[in-house]
C-alpha cells in the first residue's frame, strides 16, 4: 500500500533535494523519492534537514511534521494557503462518531479475546475464572447496542481491566504485576509495557499526521492524544502485550531492572533489547493501512471497520 506520506525516523540522516527528487542519505544508504509522491515528510528524532528540500517540498504543495525521538508530534509547516489539514479536521469533526468508538472498542476487545485464548491454550486451561469467558464475549455482542459513548467507554474500560488481570494470571508473583497502572510504574512488567506502548504511539502518530488527521480528537478516547490512541488500541495485544509475555517467560535477569518503593528501573542493555523486539513486531504497514481506512470512511468513500 502507497501512503502519500514518508517518514525519516532515528539520527543521522541528511535529507536534502535536487531537481524533482528528495534525497535521503542514512547510514551508509541513499533513498531517491520523486517530489510529487511525497505530500507529507515525517521528520522523527535528529536529522539534518537542507533548506532545499524545505522550499521544493512546500512548493509541491508539500508538509512537513517534526517529532522527538519517541514519537512526540512538536510542529508542522505547511505550504503557503495550504488549507488540507482544516479540510480534513472539520470532516473528522463533523462525523457521527458512536460508529467509530464502537468499532475500535470491538476491534480492541476481539484483539485481547483472542490473546486471553492463546494464553489459556497454552496454560493447558487453567487460566480462566469460572464465567470470565462468557463475560468477555457477551460484552463483544452487546457493544453495539450501546447508545451513549460514555457508557462505551466505560465498558471498555472495564474490559481493559479484566483483560490485565488475567494476563498477570500467566507471570510470576514475584515481579509484582496485577494490573495496568499509570505512571510512575512500580514494577518491571508494567514498566516493559509502557516502553512498547510508547512506541506504539509513536508509529500510529506519525501516520495520523501524516494523513492531517487531528490527534486530539478521538471518537472512543478523549484528550490532546485521543485519536492516536484510538487507532493503536486494537494492536496493542499482539503488537506488544504478546512480545512482552514471551520475553519475560524466557526469564529476565535480576540485573536488568531494579524496582523501589517509587519506581521501577530497567537497564539500557534490556532497554536496547527492547526496542529491537518491538521494532520487529510494529507492523507499520497495519497501522498505515488502518489509517487509510478511517480516511477513506470520513470521506465517504467506504465503511470505517479495524484492519486485521
Amino acid at each position: 500500500m502507497q501512503v502519500p506520506w514518508y517518514c525519516v525516523s532515528g539520527f543521522g540522516a541528511h535529507i536534502r533535494a535536487t531537481g524533482s527528487t528528495l534525497v535521503v542519505q542514512q547510514d551508509g544508504r541513499s533513498e531517491e523519492i520523486p517530489l510529487a509522491k511525497v505530500k507529507h515528510l515525517m521528520v522523527m528524532g535528529g536529522h539534518s534537514l537542507h533548506t532545499s528540500a524545505v522550499s521544493r517540498l512546500l512548493r509541491e504543495g508539500a508538509y512537513i511534521s517534526f517529532f522527538a525521538a519517541d514519537g512526540e508530534p512538536l510542529g508542522i509547516t505547511r505550504p503557503f494557503g495550504g488549507t488540507l489539514d482544516r479540510e480534513v479536521h472539520d470532516a473528522q469533526h463533523s462525523v457521527f462518531g458512536h460508529s467509530y468508538a464502537v468499532a475500535i472498542a470491538r476491534g480492541a476487545l476481539s484483539a485481547r479475546l483472542l490473546e486471553i485464548e492463546r494464553l489459556e491454550r497454552m496454560q493447558g486451561g487453567n487460566l480462566l475464572y469460572e464465567g470470565e469467558l462468557q463475560i468477555l464475549h457477551q460484552t463483544m455482542d452487546e457493544l453495539e447496542f450501546l447508545v451513549r459513548v460514555e457508557e462505551i467507554r466505560r465498558v471498555h474500560r472495564l474490559t481493559s481491566d479484566m483483560y490485565y488481570e488475567i494476563l498477570s494470571r500467566t507471570l510470576p508473583g514475584s515481579l509484582g504485576f496485577r494490573r495496568r497502572t499509570g505512571s510512575p510504574y512500580l514494577d518491571v512488567v508494567n514498566t516493559i509495557l509502557s516502553v512498547g506502548y510508547n512506541m506504539l504511539f509513536g508509529n500510529t502518530a506519525v501516520a495520523v499526521l501524516g494523513a492531517h488527521l487531528d490527534p486530539g480528537y478521538g471518537f472512543l478516547h478523549r484528550g490532546p492524544k485521543g485519536l492516536v490512541y484510538d487507532v493503536m488500541d486494537p494492536f496493542k495485544s499482539e503488537m506488544i502485550d504478546r512480545p512482552v509475555l514471551a520475553l519475560i517467560r524466557d526469564g529476565l535477569s535480576e540485573w536488568e531492572f531494579e524496582c523501589g518503593e517509587t519506581r521501577c528501573h530497567i537497564s539500557d542493555g534490556l532497554r536496547r533489547r527492547l526496542t529491537q523486539i518491538f521494532h520487529a513486531s510494529i507492523d507499520q504497514d497495519m497501522i498505515d493501512a488502518q489509517v487509510m481506512v478511517l480516511i477513506e470512511a470520513l470521506q465517504k468513500k467506504s465503511e470505517f471497520y479495524i484492519v486485521k
